[in-house]
């Protein structure tokens, strides 16, 4: 399990995205990218984390910033929830869950007495560069999205 700190290459990916295709974290070099990792679409937080998102997508869009949903999910899964909340970010399905644990956020977690593992949200913020600028784990959802526009900004 990785474990990461800011300063470090961040792992290159290549994953299924909703809509078809691709997307890899190589394309994005020379501009800096917001990964946000999220357990599961159409969940309470996940949804409201997606749409703050979208909400905020012009501004990093002025900012010269990159946004990236991942999470677990099917891409038909990310299609329908696309569509359901008429969302404009990609998001990318991570099925093997080999991109989420080279970034650290597949976990053991608890509900109700009972461990399994899953994603626990977290959010990286990547240089033009290809490194770790800045890591925001366990996020909680409001507010989560201007602090990370802030810190964009400042790159």
């Amino acid at each position: 399990m990785a474990e990461l700190v800011r300063g470090a290459e961040a792992p290159d990916f290549t994953l299924p995205r909703d809509g078809g295709g691709t997307i890899s974290l190589s394309e994005f070099r020379g501009r800096p990218v917001v990964l946000f990792f999220y357990p599961k679409d159409d969940t309470e937080g996940c949804t409201m984390e997606a749409k703050d998102f979208t909400a905020a997508k012009a501004d990093f869009d002025a900012a010269g910033v990159a946004l990236i949903g991942l999470s677990p999910d099917p891409v038909k899964k990310h299609d329908r929830f696309v569509q359901k909340h008429d969302l404009a970010v990609p998001l990318a399905s991570d099925e093997s869950h080999e991109t989420l644990e080279a970034y650290g956020v597949w976990k053991e977690k608890s509900m109700y007495g009972r461990t399994y593992m899953g994603v626990e949200r977290t959010t990286v913020l990547v240089d033009a560069e290809g490194k770790i600028a800045e890591i925001w784990p366990k996020v909680k959802v409001k507010g989560h999205v201007e602090a990370v526009l802030d810190a964009a900004r400042k790159l």
